[in-house]
């Protein structure tokens, strides 16, 4: 009840007050937009939150995964990875947990794409679709390894809190500057090495400020998808790092070789995804 109860007022009394105009260099910033997109991705992680408190910890594998990766697919890593620590048994189901997160965590992405760039979708999506497409195939595969055993997921926080919301707005609103900066003054290659190093801990201020100068024609849908790609596999990467260092080296392996794989689809894409 309380997480919804900051949800309403961070949507319904703090929203309606803020000014449209546009703002700072470029012109990308927008307080009433910026704050229109907190709404949206704590909306989306609420609703794992929602579900999870209303089902318990103790849920099935498939939707340990799916909520996980609503409400973060980074703290899913982080408490799976944790968990192996002390429980190296559980690495099978935790690499299957892990990889269903992440499998949402691309979906999360297409969610938002279609929300922000509803005219651009279909061209944005594409690409984003067939890593999905491996991503899964690769979490089916582990499914197969892993489908027997059983586990808790471990206790979530409330993502509807008033600081994380501002915390993201503060890094949605950079994000945007450091996408438009990076564009004029260094063209694609800068739009890139921003979604390399946003991606790292956050894919959703990139997306969301990929798919927003799409959509208003400040910059191709090309950059855009593979901005948003970019980011996706360092995310891929970061996620690789935590369970690196937090992880049982069981787990280490099993997360190596499946986002090995994943990474692999995402640079095959970049290559090889026709551009026009």
């Amino acid at each position: 009840m309380r997480a919804i109860m900051l949800f309403v007022f961070l949507t319904l009394v703090i929203l309606p007050v803020l000014p449209r105009a546009h703002f700072g260099p470029y012109g990308v910033r927008n307080a009433f937009d910026i704050w229109l997109m907190v709404v949206l991705i704590v909306g989306i992680s609420l609703s794992g939150y929602v579900a999870y408190r209303l089902l318990g910890a103790r849920v099935g594998t498939l939707l340990g995964g799916i909520l996980g990766g609503l409400i973060s697919s980074t703290a899913t890593t982080l408490s799976y990875a944790r968990a192996t620590a002390s429980a190296p048994q559980i690495a099978p189901l935790a690499a299957l947990v892990i990889m269903i997160a992440s499998c949402v965590s691309v979906a999360r992405v297409l969610v938002e794409i279609a929300v922000v760039a509803p005219r651009s979708f279909s061209q944005l999506a594409a690409p984003l679709a067939a890593m999905l497409a491996m991503c899964a195939i690769i979490a089916g595969a582990l499914y197969f390894f892993s489908r027997r055993e059983k586990t808790k997921m471990p206790e979530q926080q409330n993502p509807a809190g008033l600081k994380p919301a501002l915390v993201f707005g503060g890094l949605y609103a950079l994000v945007l500057l450091a996408v438009a900066a990076a564009k004029d003054f260094f063209g694609s290659p800068g739009l890139y090495a921003v979604g390399l190093f946003a991606g790292l801990t956050d894919m959703d201020a990139i997306t969301l400020s990929s798919a927003k100068l799409v959509e208003s024609g400040s910059t191709t849908v090309a950059d855009g998808w593979r901005t948003i790609l970019v980011a996706a596999m360092s995310n891929f990467a970061f996620k690789f790092g935590i369970v690196a260092l937090v992880g049982h080296r069981a787990l280490t392996l099993r997360i190596a070789i499946a986002f090995c794989l994943a990474l692999a689809s995402g640079g095959l894409i970049l290559v090889f995804w026709p551009t026009s």
